[in-house]
């Protein structure tokens, strides 16, 4: 049976209306995925820094691994948000 190319997701009303208001994919279905199972999805997770405390470098080259467009003329606070609205 042949692999299906998409991701599963949990709660298809939550990440249609999601996408409907604009997010991407893959944070839509993150975020439908985590209320399905029970999860708060604005629960903080990690050990890493907030963003505010990384150097622009770092953050540049964070922007650079996933791609984001414009990332060379962007200041600091632009980076940060184009890093946490990916």
């Amino acid at each position: 049976m042949p692999r299906k190319n998409t991701p599963s997701i949990k709660d298809e009303d939550t990440y249609e209306a999601l996408r409907d208001d604009g997010m991407s994919k893959e944070k839509a279905a993150r975020i439908a995925n985590a209320k399905a199972a029970g999860d708060k999805p604005s629960e903080k997770g990690g050990k890493s820094a907030p963003y505010e405390d990384w150097s622009k470098d770092a953050l540049y080259d964070r922007a650079q691994e996933i791609g984001i467009e414009g990332r060379s003329d962007m200041t600091k606070p632009e980076l940060i948000d184009a890093l946490r609205n990916h």
